[in-house]
């Protein structure tokens, strides 16, 4: 039985949770938040903190500590658990600085331990025959890749707590809602070389973006394009991701990219193709993805080798978004490292 502590009862919180209680071999041991009252809404038979460094203290038997606190707090957190020797799953975005996710992968290597980042769209049942189109080569040469997030998050939703849409604490749209089609888009495409960017603050009463648009060229050659808003109104319309290569398209797409809108190939008859986006729409969420992590994890321990998601997964996204934010600053294309 390998033991789980949460950090920050929030709304995340509640997914991290429920993730924990329905995998075999997981137990929820404790749970942490600075606000006494946030932990009353928990029932009975867990251990409850207000500070993490004494919850690691006394409980020498929690294995895993998941970290759901807000953003800007992720690496400080992770520092602690690291130095206690515990493994950590940590929410996306893993950090807001490029030097506080750096530090999280030092702090996890240098104490011994395993650091997985949050990015539950890579278990949907449409992104992993992506995947697996992708690794097999049946998109050919690669041409070019579109991510598309065209939702909305009203000014009551960046209410619900001051440290929402601050550039210290949450970041915008890319941070937090964009980053898991970036996420799947730099899975599936590679690295990327460069990119030119815009972002604007247009309706919401924030201190970051509430809208972008980038233009990236991959490592491999092949372009890609960026949308992201919350500003569609009145509710979610649409996110999506395209790719394109000399032998194939696709596209997963919905208000959340569950659903197989396209599948050409020149290796799969257009029968397969249908019936493939048949069985997706008829599951289109599969098993949640916070408990694809969650079950990683215990495996990754038992096993003694790294997760799925690892912290260098994690630190690809954020690393992008800074070089996105840097180009609509400056004006200038900017050129990955």
């Amino acid at each position: 039985m390998i033991n789980f502590a949460v950090v920050g009862m929030g709304h995340i919180a509640k997914k991290h949770i429920e993730a924990i209680e329905k995998t075999e071999g997981a137990n929820l041991f404790a749970i942490c938040d600075t606000n006494p009252d946030r932990l009353e809404e928990a029932g009975d038979g867990v251990k409850k903190y207000t500070d993490l460094g004494q919850l690691l203290a006394e409980n020498p038997d929690i294995d895993v500590v998941n970290i759901c606190v807000p953003s800007g707090l992720h690496a400080r957190l992770t520092k602690i658990v690291a130095e206690h020797k515990r493994h950590i799953i940590v929410e996306k975005p893993m950090a807001l600085k490029l030097e506080d996710a750096e530090s999280m992968l030092k702090d996890a290597e240098q104490h011994g331990v395993k650091l997985a980042v949050v990015h539950p769209n890579r278990f949907r049942p449409a992104i992993q025959a992506l995947k697996e189109k992708m690794d097999s080569g049946s998109f050919g040469t690669l041409s070019h890749a579109n991510a598309t997030v065209r939702w909305n998050r009203n000014q009551a939703y960046y209410n619900q707590a001051e440290w929402r849409g601050t550039k210290e604490f949450d970041g915008g749209v890319l941070m937090n809602q964009a980053i898991h089609d970036l996420d799947l888009m730099l899975w599936l495409m590679g690295p990327v070389e460069s990119v030119q960017a815009m972002a604007a603050t247009r309706l919401r009463k924030i201190e970051t973006e509430d809208v972008a648009a980038a233009i990236v060229q991959f490592k491999n050659g092949a372009l890609g394009v960026i949308e992201a808003a919350t500003t569609v109104y009145p509710q979610n319309l649409e996110e999506s991701l395209a790719i394109f290569g000399e032998t194939g398209s696709a596209k997963v797409s919905g208000k959340t990219a569950n659903f197989i809108e396209t599948w050409n190939f020149e290796d799969t008859t257009e029968e397969d193709s249908k019936s493939l986006a048949d069985r997706v729409k008829g599951n289109p969420f599969g098993k949640p993805g916070h408990q694809c992590i969650i079950e990683d994890m215990i495996v990754a321990i038992n096993q003694e080798r790294n997760p799925i998601v690892t912290g260098e997964d994690g630190l690809a996204p954020v690393k992008l978004i800074l070089a996105i934010l840097e180009s609509a600053e400056t004006g200038k294309k900017v050129v990955l490292q």
